[in-house]
């Protein structure tokens, strides 16, 4: 005698299932693609901005602070603008400082020396203004204004970043 046999578990997929697996992978596969893609770049344009950043605050630091420390200014004039600022300093030996811009890089000279790059080769400076805003019988005050910009010879996009610094000193 043969009895009926009654099958519990199924062996496949139906239709549905096999077309909605095969709708919702590649979605899937095409997400996390495009996260492996979209990280990498992020990460380079977090780093092209922190290196603008810390450099443009780095060098408004060091300028404000040794026009604290200058004695007067030599260059330029009270009421007008130059690209660079000389400054007879405290120290007879760093007499003058001078602050200038060669090509794309920013330098100090101090007294007799060499100029000492004030920038690095991944940044580019220009917009270089010194501005004397002394008054008659004041002491002096310059205001410094630039701009970096990360350089970027192939002008790929996460690359791309500037940015224009502003700061003013008084002598003390």
């Amino acid at each position: 005698m043969i009895k009926n046999i009654k099958i519990t578990g199924r062996n496949g997929f139906t239709l549905i299932e096999l077309l909605l697996y095969l709708a919702i992978v590649p979605f899937i596969l095409l997400s996390i693609s495009a996260f492996f893609y979209i990280f990498p770049e992020a990460r380079v344009k977090n780093q092209t901005i922190m290196e603008v950043e810390e450099q443009g605050a780095m060098i408004m630091d060091l300028i404000t602070q040794i026009i604290r420390n200058a004695e007067t200014i030599n260059a330029p004039l009270a009421g007008s603008s130059t690209s660079s600022l000389s400054l007879d300093v405290v120290n007879a030996a760093l007499d003058p400082t001078l602050f200038d811009l060669s090509g794309s890089t920013l330098r100090i000279t101090e007294g007799a020396g060499s100029p000492v790059a004030l920038t690095n080769s991944r940044v580019v400076v220009s917009g270089l203004t010194f501005q004397n805003l002394s008054r008659p019988s004041t002491p002096g005050i310059v205001r410094v204004q630039f701009t970096l910009q990360y350089a970027n010879p192939e002008g790929r996009y996460e690359y791309q970043y500037q940015k224009t610094f502003y700061g003013s000193a008084a002598i003390r």
